[in-house]
């Protein structure tokens, strides 16, 4: 992407006034979208992206600019603007730069983009035909294709050259059901850091019935009840709620400045002894995995919790420079004009031994909550608020009527001591997490777990 002899002048130009470290980020991204709506293809947009991000440390300063002139003349003016924020007196020393080699934690059989766009379609209408004929209360089908291949190159001062591929492919299935007034939409969004080959082997008979029944079902949905109440929250997307309320606060971006209630913490027992969360950005393809993060570190498997005591956080370079620590090969961007950051891979709470049947049967009443929907949080407090996309009501040890306008109230750190049951169905599911450094693909996950009290905002008074 650039000459090995370009990018040490650029980095010796960044340390020209005195910096102790300096890196270049260089991001080449092709990104395509096709959205069917009405059976039809209603949008294609396809776009590149090509840019470079110098960053400077001196100490605990840290300062970081982008351009897409791709020149020597022009990155050496740029490093050398981005320098002169600092002022240390003496020129800093690059180590030679040695490439290193990538292992590929996530293989890419078909590279989306040698796909012929028939073929994409063909899948698409496919999602769209089988959604549509669950049932003849389905009104409208709304079904994203999403491809992406970025290719990295990541230098830095202290001889570190490392490139690498990631290719990354998603589709969302948006049914809508109407019953006269009533309107309900269902949801299913798989992903994968892999080619094509995942969406041609997706089970869309699966993943498009189970979008079109949720919407279906939730047409006959009656108002939740408030109160505290046990909740049980299914597995797969259940896990927005500690990838929010939890996953943030274990970030080195808070803990470093103590915006964390879990800062200052390790060997401390801070949740249920069921628990175990970890963060795993090797996992083989998965939409939150990587081979290397955006410092061109290797991924690797972070147990940040386990069996309820805090074994440590998230730490990109930076924050380890604060924390006296060593960076965990947890730093992401979303693209060149991001300072990277600790960000989250696949982060999820590891399987327990009770079976999800057993969970239920063991529920006098309360909330079942199998698909979470959106919500809010504060990092600081781990506050949180979070909507149920599909939940019922357990009575007598069985799950009963559907309810809607269920909302799940509670606080991270409370909640991880009040869980006590976890089920042996771990499952992921893909999203999409917006924090300082961008928009980042990430998978939440968990296995099913209870709660013993939760607090639910409810439309009519509890039992």
């Amino acid at each position: 992407m650039l000459q090995q002899s370009t990018i040490e002048n650029v980095l010796q130009a960044a340390l020209a006034t005195g910096g102790d470290f300096a890196e270049i980020f260089v991001e080449d991204r092709f990104a395509n979208h096709l959205e069917l709506q009405t059976s039809h293809i209603e949008r294609a947009v396809s776009g590149r992206d090509f840019g470079i991000g110098i960053r400077i440390f001196l100490g605990l300063q840290n300062v970081y600019t982008y351009t897409t002139d791709f020149s020597e003349q022009g990155l050496i003016k740029a490093a050398t603007r981005a320098a002169a924020a600092i002022t240390n007196g003496q020129s800093g020393t690059i180590k030679p730069l040695s490439k290193e080699e990538v292992a590929l934690v996530n293989p890419i059989l078909q590279m989306p983009q040698t796909v012929d766009y028939e073929r994409k379609v063909k899948v698409m209408r496919h999602a769209d035909q089988i959604a549509r004929n669950y049932s003849e209360k389905i009104s409208q089908v709304r079904v994203r294709y999403f491809e992406e291949q970025q290719h990295v190159l990541i230098a830095n001062s202290e001889g570190k050259l490392v490139e690498d591929t990631r290719v990354r492919t998603r589709l969302n299935i948006v049914p809508t059901a109407k019953d006269g007034e009533i309107i309900q939409t269902g949801y299913y969004g798989p992903g994968a850091h892999a080619g094509f080959e995942f969406i041609e082997a997706l089970n869309l008979e699966h993943y498009a019935k189970e979008a079109a029944r949720i919407a279906v079902t939730m047409l006959g949905a009656k108002e939740c009840p408030s109160g505290k109440f046990p909740v049980i929250i299914d597995n797969e997307f259940g896990g927005v709620i500690f990838h929010e309320a939890c996953g943030h606060g274990l970030e080195a971006t808070a803990v470093a400045k103590n915006n964390s209630v879990f800062a200052n913490r390790i060997g401390e027992k801070v949740a249920s002894d069921l628990v175990t969360y970890i963060d795993d950005g090797t996992l083989p393809n998965e939409w939150g995995s990587l081979n290397v993060d955006d410092e061109g570190e290797k991924t690797r498997r972070n147990t940040l919790i386990k069996d309820g005591i805090l074994q440590g956080y998230l730490v990109d370079k930076f924050n380890a420079r604060r924390m006296n620590t060593a960076a965990t090969g947890s730093s992401r961007r979303q693209s060149y004009r991001y300072n990277p950051t600790s960000r989250m891979t696949n982060t999820f709470i590891a399987n327990g031994t009770t079976k999800p049947e057993d969970i239920i049967k063991a529920t006098a009443y309360g909330i079942y909550a199998k698909y979470m929907g959106g919500g809010s949080v504060n990092p600081a407090t781990g506050d949180y608020n979070f909507a149920v996309m599909e939940g019922y009501i357990v009575e007598n040890g069985e799950i009963k009527a559907p309810i809607k306008g269920a909302t799940l109230i509670g606080n991270g750190a409370e909640t991880l001591y009040n869980i006590d049951l976890v089920g042996n169905n771990l499952a992921h599911g893909a999203g999409m997490c917006g924090s300082l450094s961008g928009s980042i693909p990430v998978n939440v996950g968990q296995p099913m777990i209870r709660v013993s009290q939760m607090t639910v905002g409810g439309t009519k008074e509890g039992k």
